[in-house]
């Protein structure tokens, strides 16, 4: 790397330091689903928990600290004559923001920015020689580092009152102070926003003038990257890139097996792991904004990918939880440490170690005697942090299994609810190690106050980390993550907290559009920068547009998708609607007792209906991220047909002319529901799992469409087979002929469609998270059990 020129604001070419992704060093090839993010087991899938244990849900009707944010927004139609959409413009001003001065380390990533700007509106130096046509007015931005700001704080000044009103020789500019790298890019995201906002050009001298500063040492996002999908290099990168406009200094990708361990070859075999080039290519990215990139793995349980093959039989205790107490099991570990942390220059490392249940209990009792899984659990931890020290690293480590042994009842419930740890576990808790509190499910700060004391009395300063609710659904749900956000950045901020992050998690095959999760990624890092107990809603809404490119009411609109009605009953989970109805097999429909009296339908067709007009071409000239919520929209249009299928076929079954009703089923309803299957499942595979995620993995979730589309095409097969039987049967009847194989009566053809429903979660009606596996057929394991 070039040493720095003597005047920290040269910005000629030749002392610039050159770095972009072409100068990165050159990649070479790379060589149980109920887990940390659903946190939920047996029963408690069907969302109850009592009143005084979790405050309810938002619904889409009483989110007081969100005004308007769910509101049914504007038609893109209506547009006025200067181009104004419901308050906002069809285009942006034609203004431009360039980087004339800044200090060297920073030059890279402001590079990068400027290249992958969402709105085209910000430049370099370097790279507005690329953009000499363009027509736009100009306006000078200046950075400079000053060492005497308190960390984290950054601010923007105008040079002038304003940018047309400047006395000759004199240049109007805009100027960043900022202290830590971090600030200096969140800055920039937020210089863009002011853009994007802007009516007029005589607000921008007003408009970006403005001071703010961190409550957090380090606060960042961690990415699950090991259930089936794991993020694409230029994902990976995207994501880098918009957590440094959003002013975010750490990155964790949250890797089980999903990376290359030398000698290791089923090590994450075919499973699309990041190879060696791959993390050290990101680290190098991350650099450029000041992001500190560090390992999130497993050193306990969650480690079953690798446990199902034969040359890890050795290691295992259960299924999902590794072997402890032997030398062989530490010598893997000491490689996979080696491995994960070898590519990053962080001396951190996130060794895991939640919801190993069952520790001690499998091969461990057989080989080493009966132990107590506290016991057995503490003195792991203590080895595998040796582990780390050995090397130099600071490990830290998800804090639920203490809490959860201590109470003996591995619940969710135990883990929040308790609150002493016997004696005996303290004096064994290793000192010199981080523990994570995580929390993903409560809506009042004061549970997360009573649970960070809880984490000091242990004499630890707990990390914690709030969650984007991504897992066991198609679409983040935007309203409950935000709710459970406040909460937690509310009590973090009042108690001092130092360091946070916010996860996203795939459980359950990873059918969710991560890119759905960025409007939590805003709100967090808003939330994040500002000492006040609220955040801006309209502050959140402007840097969505102007950093990620979307229409943030659009995109919290479509987290109806499962929440379709106005008024639903709180409870302790978001429900995943979507899901199970679109898996429910169609033939049986055994789950439609669940919404029966409900006309989801006319729901269903009005989401779709808005979301093709959020994705439509007059909404992406000013949103170009809304192209994504296509997939909510497909998704909708589907379920509008699927909703009344079953009815629709009992009715028709059970009519006086079955032949002719099931005729007309089969190539009405029947096949339009194929067509729109189909449809929605080329979408999925094409345009959200092929252009975000390696291709690893994409066969769990095209299992899940392939099962749907066999289903229906032998239930339309049926239904016409029937019909022609029928038909059979009239002409022998009137003939007096005896058909060989026929059956009487003709509608034993079809006993699925005799069999009266249940309601299986009683009571609970739309207000229930299902798995896929539950979700698809009420046989047991999916006919292996």
């Amino acid at each position: 790397m070039a040493d720095a020129p003597s005047d920290p604001m040269e910005t000629s070419s030749e002392s610039l330091l050159q770095m972009s992704t072409d100068d990165l060093p050159p990649l070479g090839v790379p060589p149980r689903l109920l887990t940390t993010g659903t946190h939920i087991s047996g029963d408690e899938h069907v969302g109850h928990t009592p009143a005084d244990v979790m405050t309810p849900t938002l619904s889409f009707e009483n989110l007081s600290s969100l005004p308007d944010a769910m509101s049914g927004g504007p038609s893109y139609d209506d547009m006025d004559a200067d181009g104004v959409l419901g308050g906002r413009r069809r285009s942006l001003l034609q203004m431009v923001l360039i980087a004339e001065t800044y200090p060297v380390d920073i030059a890279p990533g402001l590079n990068e920015i400027a290249r992958h700007c969402v709105h085209k509106n910000f430049m370099t130096r370097e790279t507005a020689n690329d953009n000499d046509m363009n027509p736009a007015e100009r306006i000078s931005v200046h950075f400079q580092h000053d060492e005497m700001l308190r960390e984290g704080a950054v601010i923007v000044r105008p040079s002038h009152a304003s940018h047309r009103d400047v006395p000759d020789g004199q240049t109007f500019a805009i100027i960043v102070t900022y202290r830590r790298h971090c600030e200096a890019f969140r800055a920039v995201g937020r210089i863009i926003t002011v853009l994007f906002d802007l009516y007029a050009p005589n607000e921008l001298a007003l408009r970006m003038s403005w001071e703010e500063c961190a409550q957090f040492e380090s606060l960042g996002v961690m990415l699950d990257c090991s259930r089936c999908a794991v993020l694409s290099l230029e994902t990976v990168l995207y994501m880098v890139r918009t957590c440094a406009l959003l002013g975010m200094n750490t990155f964790q990708l949250y890797t089980e097996d999903t990376f290359t361990v030398p000698d290791e070859p089923f090590f994450g075999y075919l499973r699309g792991s990041f190879s060696q080039e791959e993390i050290t290519y990101i680290d190098d990215y991350a650099v450029m904004f000041g992001i500190e990139v560090f390992p999130c793995i497993q050193t306990l349980g969650h480690l079953g990918q690798i446990l199902q093959w034969p040359r890890f039989a050795g290691v295992r205790d259960t299924t999902e939880v590794i072997l402890a107490g032997s030398d062989e099991t530490y010598q893997l570990l000491d490689k996979i440490i080696a491995a994960a942390t070898a590519p990053l220059r962080s001396n951190r490392i996130h060794i895991g170690m939640d919801e190993a249940h069952g520790v001690g209990e499998g091969r461990y009792r057989q080989i080493f005697g009966e132990k107590d899984s506290s016991e057995v659990f503490l003195a792991h931890l203590q080895r595998v942090e040796k582990i780390c020290k050995d090397r130099g690293l600071q490990p830290m480590a998800w804090s639920d299994m203490l809490f959860t042994l201590a109470a003996k009842n591995t619940s969710l419930q135990s883990y929040y609810e308790t609150s002493e740890l016997p004696q005996e576990m303290k004096h064994n808790m290793p000192s010199d190690i981080n523990l994570v509190y995580w929390d993903y499910y409560h809506t009042t700060s004061d549970a997360y106050s009573r649970k960070i004391q809880q984490h000091r009395d242990l004499g630890f300063d707990p990390w914690v980390a709030g969650g984007i609710w991504s897992w066991n659904r198609f679409f983040s749900a935007l309203p409950f993550t935000i709710a459970a956000s406040d909460a937690c950045l509310k009590a973090c901020k009042r108690d001092a907290v130092k360091n946070v992050f916010v996860t996203t998690w795939g459980d359950d095959g990873n059918e969710c559009d991560i890119f759905s999760a960025l409007p939590g990624f805003v709100y967090y890092a808003e939330h994040c920068y500002t000492p006040d107990a609220d955040v801006s809603w309209s502050s959140v809404r402007s840097t969505f547009a102007g950093v990620c490119g979307g229409n943030l009411d659009d995109w919290m609109y479509a987290s109806k998708i499962d929440v379709p009605l106005e008024a639903m009953d709180k409870t302790r989970f978001p429900p995943n609607v979507s899901k199970w109805i679109l898996w429910n097999d169609p033939f049986y429909g055994f789950l439609s007792p669940q919404y029966e009296g409900l006309n989801l339908q006319d729901h269903y067709q009005e989401i779709a209906s808005y979301l093709r007009t959020a994705s439509s071409e007059d909404a992406l000239a000013l949103y170009p991220l809304n192209g994504r919520l296509e997939f909510p929209a497909l998704i909708a249009e589907t379920l509008t047909i699927k909703l009344g299928l079953r009815d629709r076929l009992v009715a028709a079954y059970k009519s006086t002319d079955p032949c002719r009703e099931l005729f007309e089923c089969a190539h009405g309803i029947v096949q339009k529901l194929r067509q729109s299957v189909d449809t929605l499942w080329r979408h999925h595979r094409d345009r959200i799992w092929l252009t975000t995620y390696k291709p690893f993995g994409m066969e769990v979730v095209e299992l899940r469409y392939g099962a749907i589309r066999t289903r229906l095409e032998t239930l339309q097969d049926r239904l016409l087979a029937f019909c022609a039987r029928d038909r059979a049967e009239g002409v022998a009847a009137a003939a007096g002929m005896f058909v060989p194989g026929m059956r009487v009566p003709p509608r034993e053809e079809l006993p699925e469609l005799d069999v009266v429903l249940r309601e299986v979660y009683a009571s609970i009606g739309l207000e229930v998270v299902v798995d896929f596996a539950r979700a698809y057929t009420p046989s047991r394991a999916l006919g292996t059990g």
